[in-house]
């Protein structure tokens, strides 16, 4: 791949302050740019800060989960991932020659999405550029700009940026932090950034070949190519494959990245005959930390600046677009002034709940390869002993418990059930998809219908349900509906989609008039067992932050 290198031209702002920015994202890297992407469906202006003038060297995070790819597929770019990506649903794990088990993370078919797609982080970050840029009215993306500081002014935020033509400031009512591990905003507004370093290093490398691995994830105990240590590979795009080799605590990393040395090691794995190159190399440790809040003020902190896991499971960057997920709906009510700006802290109570999740599984696989004393060394060796013939050992077995989205039952946005459910998503839950056709019987999916405004999700029987009651709620305005049956229904005011299969109504537990209220993130927010408008204005108020109507009227 060619690297894209973009302008940097001179900003109006050196000429004095400019207008006042809605929001300023730091950073161009995966999760910034979903941000920016978000808010602008949104109709929110956004202007893109980032310090160097190209995408990621290397090709660093390479998988990306279903519902990264769902979340991508909302704000446009979810096919042009997926088409250049390598998709592959399967994992086998091996001790030493011998193959332990193999694991299909996608069994059942009905999904738009596979359960992951193997694509180089510049790849991804090239697409989300390209399509930054078709809203030129929204997203400006500054490149060679460079935050130099930061001032919290109380209703707002005073940037400092350098950029090659001089230093200018900037004035923003809110400042999303998307600015790495490394996070200089972290940094500079002096941030503890707690959590536990693991000493354990690790050789990545990508290489070109040409080579018949399966398009699946492939790990290793104790290979016979790398003794006494583990091993993983993935095959990306453009015949490039990623061959991770764990090194021990004591390794030398400059020793270890030299070529030489890097090829000795994938020639073990690839045999002699094959050709092959190495594109890229880094060794590496890993910390497992997270902020004690996300939110500071008006500055926000998603991705990495706001936590970090091993790269074991794919955690890092899905769920730092989740973050972006999760918050940027939020931010676009309060600056809609929608919501209360309260609405934010539940950004830091959902996010810091799935950043808990993330480095609590995280930390597990990584204490299961790395075993530090005698007690989780025995047991890593008895699991692996058993996992072949056992499937009790398999659920023990921790090579990387890949990411999936975090459930956010029992939080403070979700309406607990009123009634009995014996099957669907519980509220908190990210919604499931599955197959439709809409009114003019063309094929479709459901996701595509939730997600953006808040939804009114109804499920027909073979008469149409009757929504004139909800009159009051906004629909078409603030509530969208959709209403899902197994045939052709008439229903003013909603979507009509055709569930013939029955998919749908099963994934979702629904009988005829089940209603699910679902956020703009496409979680569901409550569930009921018919249309009733004043539940459904009470979950909405509550998934909003705002107070229960009930209780506003009564006062």
């Amino acid at each position: 791949m060619s690297t894209p290198r973009y302008a940097s031209p001179a900003p109006p702002d050196l000429d004095g302050d400019g207008p006042r920015r809605p929001v300023v994202v730091i950073g161009a890297g995966p999760v910034g740019l979903t941000c920016a992407l978000d808010l602008a469906t949104r109709g929110v202006p956004v202007l893109v800060l980032d310090d160097d003038d190209t995408v990621a060297t290397g090709s660093r995070a390479i998988c990306w989960a279903k519902r990264t790819l769902e979340i991508w597929d909302r704000l446009g770019v979810g096919s042009r991932m997926v088409d250049k990506g390598v998709t592959w649903n399967t994992g086998r794990v091996f001790h030493g020659a011998r193959e332990l088990y193999r694991f299909d993370l996608l069994p059942e078919g009905g999904h738009r999405r596979p359960a992951f797609v193997n694509l180089q982080q510049y790849y991804v970050e090239e697409f989300l550029i390209d399509r930054a840029g078709d809203f030129p009215d929204l997203i400006a993306l500054r490149w060679k700009s460079a935050v130099t500081g930061l001032v919290q002014t109380g209703d707002g935020v005073r940037l400092t940026v350098d950029c090659p033509h001089g230093t200018y400031g900037i004035n923003a009512a809110w400042v999303i932090a998307a600015d790495g591990a490394r996070s200089p905003t972290r940094t500079r507004m002096g941030l503890p950034f707690p959590g536990q370093r693991f000493e354990e290093r690790f050789l990545i490398a990508d290489v070109t070949m040409e080579a018949g691995f399966p398009t699946e994830r492939l790990f290793w105990f104790e290979p016979t190519f790398h003794s006494g240590q583990s091993a993983l590979l993935h095959r990306q795009p453009d015949g490039v494959f990623r061959l991770d080799f764990q090194l021990g605590p004591d390794a030398d990393p400059e020793l270890e990245r030299r070529p030489d040395r890097v090829m000795r090691r994938v020639r073990a794995v690839v045999g002699e005959e094959t050709p092959v190159s190495l594109a890229w190399c880094s060794v590496y440790s890993f910390r497992c930390a997270r902020l004690a809040r996300f939110v500071h003020g008006r500055v926000i902190f998603a991705g990495d600046s706001a936590h970090v896991v091993s790269p074991f499971g794919a955690r890092g960057g899905n769920g730092g677009v989740q973050d972006a997920d999760n918050l940027c709906w939020k931010l676009a009510l309060v600056l809609a002034g929608r919501a209360p700006e309260a609405l934010l802290a539940t950004y830091d109570e959902e996010r810091g709940h799935a950043a808990d999740e993330n480095i609590r599984q995280s930390s597990r696989t990584t204490a299961f390869m790395t075993p530090q004393s005698g007690p989780e060394r025995g047991l890593r060796d008895a699991v692996l002993a058993l996992a072949a013939e056992a499937p009790f050992a398999r659920a023990l077995l921790n090579a990387g418990r890949l990411s999936r989205p975090c459930s956010l039952a029992g939080l403070s946005l979700q309406t607990p059930d009123t009634a009995p459910f014996a099957a669907g998503p519980e509220p908190g839950t990210a919604c499931p998809d599955a197959p439709v056709t809409d009114a003019d019987g063309r094929p479709a999916w459901l996701l595509d219908r939730l997600g953006g405004p808040f939804t009114l999700l109804v499920f027909a029987g073979e008469t149409a349900p009757d929504l004139t009651s909800l009159a009051g709620l906004g629909i078409g305005g603030d509530l969208r509906v959709v209403v899902v049956a197994p045939s052709p229904l008439g229903v003013p005011g909603a979507e009509i989609l055709h569930d013939p299969h029955g998919l749908a109504a099963a994934r979702y537990g629904a009988a005829p008039g089940t209603a699910y209220l679902i956020r703009p993130d496409a979680h569901v927010a409550a569930r009921l067992p018919a249309p009733d408008q004043a539940a459904i204005a009470r979950a909405l108020a509550r998934a909003t932050g705002r107070p229960d109507p009930a209780i506003r009227e009564a006062a």
